[in-house]
């Protein structure tokens, strides 16, 4: 493993922060900025590394000797900087939210879009079985937009399967744990969860604060079991059937939409742990149907600049491939 100094390590906090940012908000990819920074194959092949082994070599040469082996600064450095970028972003996203609901969602929206291009345009052969890929991910993706959630999203069973599912994001470039978990209709909880857990360190408040933490605990066990479950399968996929699993990807964000459309009808509600009345079944209506300002142009303008902020992040990308290859 590489060895580096204070300063090497401050960097790549700088780049877990962000990877944080870029988790926080649908349509960007966390694995997408590893990529780009330069650290994504070895965050995976350090995550792969990480065995019961681990225990053994500390038994016989010492934790130091272990930390080192496993290379656990370099995940230590770059998950402090997702963590402090989580913490400190969810907050913004929570009030932007709930104070332009439809400016934000388009911003997501046209995130969303671009990132269907982008993962897409990497699909090198459209033969038939990857296009039934495409077409049966699409239909189930919607499905899943519509049907009745099967249970609160605040729900423990619900937070563990949550963050087993989302933790694909670290994964694989192009595909935005955000954005899983606004398909499995979990985003604005979890989002809200860390929120607390944030006012909770800043006012010392160790209701909120443990609350939230045993909540966050029960996501991050299912992220981390779901990260060692699919990280050898989906890297195995990546290299051996990857039209058919980018075609898979882009089917799900194809489908996704519905989720991320800035128009909804509320047709039922919930209350939340806080005792608050929050929408719990949404279906997508047409601008003019909303019932308030429906901020057409403005929804617009958000989207086209969510879908620019994919394309720029493309071309560092595009950029950085090239230089290595020269």
């Amino acid at each position: 493993m590489p060895q580096r100094n204070f300063l090497q390590y401050l960097i790549i906090t700088a780049k877990g922060l962000a990877m944080g940012a870029a988790d926080v908000v649908p349509g960007v990819s966390g694995g997408t900025i590893a990529f780009i920074s330069g650290i994504y194959e070895e965050l995976i092949q350090t995550i792969h590394n990480i065995d019961l082994g681990f225990f053994k070599i500390w038994k016989k040469e010492g934790f130091l000797k272990a930390w080192k082996q496993y290379n656990l600064s370099f995940l230590a450095a770059l998950f402090l900087g997702v963590f402090i970028s989580i913490i400190s972003l969810a907050k913004l996203i929570t009030w932007l939210l709930d104070t332009y609901p439809i400016l934000i969602w388009a911003f997501f929206f046209g995130l969303v879009i671009a990132s269907i291009i982008y993962v897409g345009k990497q699909v090198t052969i459209w033969k038939m079985p990857v296009i039934v890929a495409l077409v049966i991910a699409s239909i189930l993706s919607y499905l899943i937009t519509i049907a009745d959630p099967v249970g609160s999203p605040e729900s423990t069973w619900f937070l563990f399967f949550a963050g087993f599912i989302a933790i694909i994001a670290m994964i694989l470039p192009g595909i935005s744990g955000s954005f899983i978990l606004l398909l499995l209709g979990a985003y604005t909880t979890v989002i809200g969860i860390i929120t607390e857990f944030g006012e909770g360190i800043t006012t010392l408040n160790s209701t909120l604060f443990f609350g939230a933490l045993s909540k966050l605990s029960i996501f991050g066990v299912g992220a981390i079991l779901g990260l060692k479950m699919f990280s050898r399968v989906l890297n195995w996929m990546f290299k051996h059937h990857k039209n058919l699993i980018l075609a898979v990807l882009t089917g799900f964000m194809i489908g996704a939409l519905n989720k991320i459309w800035p128009w909804k009808e509320v047709l039922q509600y919930r209350m939340s742990h806080a005792g608050e009345k929050v929408p719990f079944i949404e279906k997508s209506i047409l601008p003019q149907h909303y019932q308030g300002e429906s901020q057409v142009v403005y929804a617009i303008v958000f989207a086209i600049i969510g879908f620019l902020t994919i394309f720029l992040l493309e071309r560092i990308a595009g950029k950085k491939v090239t230089i290595e290859n020269e």
